[in-house]
């Protein structure tokens, strides 16, 4: 920790501390011009990323998908960020105010990291992965329910110029791939077998089986005849002439060429530039200035702590045996997997929400207005897929979704639901999105930035309110707690073993096996996820015990008068900043309050 603190104070004196202003104070002219300034990056931040803008609720770009492969568009965020960093650093700070200096910080932050990603080779040539890449996102959005609106006969018409867009993408995806792989950019061999299939789903000949053709069998009732034809011959069309041929010759390419050459090696630091690229990954996903030695220290420590306490609670269940023993039992019990369908565990989730409830507004006097919902992981992605959670519209009108993937609900176990729950779903991700989405108080640019560190800080934090909440009363749901917070100790180990000490995909799937109860296809899932994204699973930990070090440094300075709601106000009413930030706000209101 004392690592993490100095890091996050070098930080904290490079952005320096932003005081508050009174309403009563004139605008100078910096305050007059620099809100406006805030909005037209993020409007020209919407015309880079139309999928942003749709997603966010913004439909004005439906028919758009940027090629951010090409040089021309790469050449153009590079311009972006170069004058924004430019316009940002021109103001003096002392001229705006508390919420505009804090923007401040952020901007700069975002545009700096940003130009560092785009001076590596890597978001070019490795374009197409199992877990992260730009073609998953795209298929949920061909489903027909996920942000993409089809309402109208002119939404059903602007998709298909939106697939044109994309299909060009994934040509330059293949012409990229092939680039990469003579310059020693490749996949490791393990990650391209999952892709393969992924692919290999998108050339179904059958049309009205396939993804694409989704939105043709849920058009709205009221569209005319005429519509209803002209569409389904639209998409048709689509898919069979367009679709099917482009997924059809990249999966040929991958399956083979690609597969031949792909990389033995588990790490990125089996890459050109490897090294320089996985410490640019850990100061974006950590936002701290930690090195891969520090973290893969840090993970070590919590590990062993954690096994202390899963031993208190394997001899609470009584349990005879060993702690591996028990993962192994836990694994494979079968009062553990009491579903038989997916409607059942989504039933489950809903449960645990129930529970909740009543205990919410002791811990949160603010919550969101936009909607929520439970789904079931689309098929054609699922059986590589984690549980996640999609934000909804920023007017609220489309719901935030907790997705859970359930490729056979007979095997799926429930020892770790509640904690998942509270993580991913509600108040977690839910509560910190959508918050900040209906914040408006921040500039709109705020309104969708992620910083992993905070993000999923702020929902493995939330993983630990369950018996505040009236949760965790079954020890294996506690110990579902546990495994979560071992789970992402674990990923401080294996992430930066793989990736900074020669660790290969095999050691870090036995390590994680020693050391957790998560099922064998589970963790060989996660493993591959880091070995897709480097230095994103480190984001978890280390942004949860940074709030839990701000809560117990508030609770013991304030006192009597520290209120939980209003230490979670003061979290999540900045949105997404980097941990920095949030601990010297955090810190001046520990003063004020005092």
């Amino acid at each position: 920790m004392k690592n993490i603190i100095v890091s996050l104070v070098l930080m904290t004196l490079l952005f320096g501390a932003c005081k508050n202003q009174t309403k009563d104070t004139p605008k100078t002219s910096s305050e007059k011009t620099f809100e406006p300034m805030l909005k037209k990056y993020y409007e020209q931040g919407l015309q880079l990323d139309p999928i942003k803008a749709t997603t966010s609720g913004d439909n004005r770009y439906d028919d758009l998908y940027t090629n951010a492969l090409s040089l021309e568009h790469i050449e153009k965020q590079k311009e972006y960020y170069i004058s924004y960093l430019k316009k940002v650093n021109s103001y003096d700070k002392t001229s705006l105010t508390g919420e505009q200096q804090m923007s401040q910080a952020v901007l700069r932050w975002e545009c700096e990291r940003n130009l560092e990603r785009l001076a590596f080779k890597n978001h070019a040539y490795f374009p197409i992965d199992q877990m992260w890449s730009p073609n998953l996102f795209f298929g949920q959005l061909a489903s027909g329910a996920s942000a993409q609106p089809f309402k109208t006969p002119s939404d059903y018409k602007k998709w298909t110029q939106r697939v044109d867009g994309y299909l060009q993408w994934l040509e330059s995806a293949k012409i990229n791939m092939q680039k990469g792989m003579q310059q020693g950019y490749v996949l490791p061999k393990s990650l391209i077998k999952k892709v393969i299939p992924q692919l290999k789903e998108m050339t179904n000949p059958v049309i009205e089986q396939h993804l694409f053709y989704t939105p043709v069998q849920n058009i709205p009732a009221n569209f005319s005849v005429e519509d209803k034809k002209e569409i389904t011959k639209l998409y048709i069309d689509m898919i069979t002439n367009k679709v099917i041929p482009t997924y059809q010759d990249i999966h040929d390419f991958v399956a083979t060429e690609y597969l031949e050459n792909g990389r033995e090696s588990s790490g990125i630091d089996g890459v050109p530039e490897g090294e320089a690229y996985y410490k640019h990954q850990i100061k974006l996903y950590t936002t701290t200035d930690m090195t891969a030695d520090q973290i893969h220290n840090l993970g070590l420590n919590e590990v062993a702590r954690i096994l202390s306490e899963m031993e208190a609670v394997k001899n609470e269940i009584g349990f005879k045996g060993d702690l591996k023993a028990f993962f192994n039992d836990v694994r494979s019990n079968p009062k553990l997997m009491p579903f038989k369908s997916p409607q059942e565990v989504i039933a489950n989730f809903n449960a645990i929400h129930a529970t909740m409830k009543p205990s919410l507004e002791k811990l949160f006097d603010k919550t969101p207005k936009t909607p929520f919902e439970v789904r079931q992981t689309e098929a054609f992605r699922e059986k590589s897929a984690s549980a996640e959670y999609n934000s909804g519209s920023l007017d609220g009108t489309r719901p935030g979704i907790f997705y859970a993937p359930i490729p056979d609900a007979t095997k799926y176990n429930t020892y770790s639901d509640e904690s998942l729950f509270l993580h991913e779903a509600i108040p977690g991700h839910h509560y910190q999105i959508s918050l900040t989405q209906e914040n408006k108080a921040l500039s709109d640019f705020r309104k969708t930035l992620w910083y992993s560190g905070y993000g999923e800080g702020w929902a493995l934090y939330c993983e630990s309110l369950g018996k505040e909440l009236g949760l965790y009363t079954d020890p294996y749901q506690y110990f579902g707690m546990l495994g979560a917070e071992m789970h992402r100790a674990i990923r401080l180990v294996v992430d930066t073993g793989m990736h900074t000490k020669g660790w290969s995909r095999e050691k870090a799937i036995q390590y994680s096996l020693d050391n957790e109860a998560e099922s064998r296809e589970g963790i060989i899932s996660e493993i591959e996820r880091y070995m897709a994204n480097p230095g994103q699973a480190l984001s978890y930990k280390v942004g949860q015990l940074k709030l839990q070090q701000l809560r117990a440094k508030a609770k013991k300075q304030i006192g009597e008068r520290f209120d939980i709601r209003e230490f979670h106000n003061q979290v999540l009413e900045t949105g997404c900043i980097p941990l920095a930030l949030l601990e010297d706000k955090i810190n001046r209101w520990i003063e004020e309050t005092m």
